[in-house]
């Protein structure tokens, strides 16, 4: 997997570039800032990078990289100032290797380290501010953003039933199945660029890094994301 800064770095030199060329298409048309004070809706595919996590005494876990789906909910304050809700779901196959602690009795047998695979569910939510360079149709971005994630690892760890009196049904009992999962705030920085094909539909790629704080520890992951949304 390419360095991150190596890939920051090619990220931020295609910024540069795509913002020169920018400027000079732009300047070939006349243009009103149709962007300005507009709502605006995308759906997304989102490409996740895959990334290997250490635990205590020898515990790990892989994670591969896998496509998701989100979508984007928006208003442009500005032709260019941008700010959006945005959701991604993203379920990658991962490894893990649980490796059980000491018993505490010198005696008894420390067990085994289990190894097992299986899918997961990484559910995103981020509150993102986006900077457009240019105020025309074409136009490379900034994007900074906070949030929340919430990583389930579909695994059941225990069942929970509930009984309670329903005025209509008479007396219900349910039962729900409890996984390990963790979950925490999450942060998020991007390049890209932005497409308007007129005022009501456009197109953005983005390259992020986020950045997840979890209960079990912290997680970094490359995301590469292509959107096809409308304005009005």
């Amino acid at each position: 997997m390419m360095n991150p800064h190596r890939l920051f770095m090619l990220a931020l030199l295609l910024l540069l570039s795509t913002s020169v060329h920018a400027q000079r298409f732009n300047t070939k048309k006349i243009y009103e800032e149709e962007r300005h004070g507009t709502w605006e809706v995308s759906l997304l595919m989102q490409q996740q990078s895959g990334v290997d996590v250490t635990g205590e005494q020898g515990s790990s876990a892989s994670i591969d990289s896998e496509l998701g789906w989100g979508l984007t909910i928006g208003y442009n304050l500005t032709a260019n100032w941008n700010f959006q809700y945005k959701f991604t779901l993203v379920k990658p196959g991962y490894q893990a290797t649980l490796v059980p602690g000491t018993p505490e009795d010198p005696e008894e047998e420390t067990p085994a380290p289990q190894t097992f695979e299986w899918d997961m569910s990484k559910y995103a939510h981020a509150l993102n501010a986006t900077y457009n360079f240019s105020r025309g149709p074409l136009t490379p971005f900034l994007q900074l953003g906070v949030g929340y994630a919430k990583l389930d690892s579909n695994i059941v760890r225990d069942v929970v039933t509930g009984c309670w009196w329903d005025p209509w049904w008479g007396y219900i009992c349910d039962s729900t199945l409890r996984t390990y999962e963790s979950s925490g705030f999450a942060y998020n920085a991007g390049l890209g660029l932005r497409w308007d094909f007129n005022s009501a539909l456009f197109v953005r790629g983005s390259y992020n890094r986020e950045w997840i704080d979890t209960d079990a520890g912290s997680l970094d992951f490359d995301t590469f994301s292509l959107d096809l949304g409308l304005m009005w």
